[in-house]
């Protein structure tokens, strides 16, 4: 048994699919369905970091506020309605949150590098909760956005020379498609709010900052990555079942992450 939980495909991808999974149906009777995202990066985060957080590393600190962003999505969905202004102040804080997760490692560039990769993450984040926050009240392209923003950032940080960040960031997915798979079993939309939205978002964008700044993936890998919840909002026939509008959504988020892969694959061949 301790050699196959110590399996990464299991860390990575079975084991939190399945928590994903079982919190999906369990809680989705209470309007929380969207928390399979923060279970199966907690389980992930569990597998690969345990329970220690000192000293407070820049993945430490990405993993406590990717759940962080869990509890406030759900605060969120309990006292607010979904609006611009709340989208706003979001994105904003999540940017400013890149900014103090990387500052440890940025203090140590030069000003000028240091301000420019700090502009970088934190514009990078700031994009993808500020795009991603306008799929919180549409469940399947919200579902489809986590599962292509997760595997899409944990594939192109593998590629980036980064396989912890990578496990982390398809952990993200896995718990994404796992929400995205029981409504498309039971054909019924489940609310998916800032609860989902946000820290598929966040832990997307900052394990994918990361890897440009700590691994070898280009900065500009980051712009297709950030465009994966636009990709999300094209059009589907709405009158087809949701199964199907699943697929052909989660098909249109993975062409935008696809392009994120060739980016850092290319990269890699220089």
């Amino acid at each position: 048994m301790e050699s196959f939980l110590s399996n990464p495909a299991v860390q990575g991808t079975i084991a939190p699919f399945v928590a994903g999974l079982v919190v999906a149906i369990v809680l989705g009777r209470f309007g929380l369905a969207g928390l399979a995202v923060a279970a199966g990066f907690g389980v992930c985060a569990y597998f690969l970091n345990g329970l220690a957080f000192a000293p407070l590393t820049a993945t430490r600190k990405i993993i406590l506020v990717t759940l962080a962003a869990a509890a406030i999505g759900v605060v969120v969905d309990g006292v607010a309605r979904s609006s611009r202004t709340i989208g706003i102040a979001l994105a904003l804080g999540s940017g400013v949150a890149a900014i103090w997760v990387f500052w440890s490692v940025l203090s140590q560039r030069p000003p000028q590098e240091a301000a420019a990769f700090g502009a970088l993450a934190a514009i990078a984040v700031a994009a993808t909760v500020w795009l991603n926050h306008r799929l919180a009240d549409a469940p399947v392209r919200a579902g489809a956005a986590a599962l292509a923003l997760g595997v899409g950032g944990g594939i192109a940080a593998i590629l980036g020379a980064s396989a912890t960040y990578g496990l982390y960031g398809i952990a993200i997915g896995a718990g994404g498609g796992a929400f995205l798979l029981v409504q498309m079993i039971t054909n019924r939309r489940t609310a998916a709010g800032a609860t989902l939205v946000l820290p598929a978002a966040v832990g997307s964008a900052l394990f994918a900052a990361g890897t440009v700044l700590l691994a070898k993936l280009a900065w500009y890998a980051l712009v297709p990555l950030v465009l994966v919840p636009l990709a999300a909002r094209l059009p589907v026939p709405e009158r087809a079942p949701i199964w199907l509008q699943a697929i052909i959504l989660s098909v249109y988020a993975f062409a935008a992450a696809a392009v994120c892969w060739i980016l850092a694959w290319q990269l890699g061949l220089e």
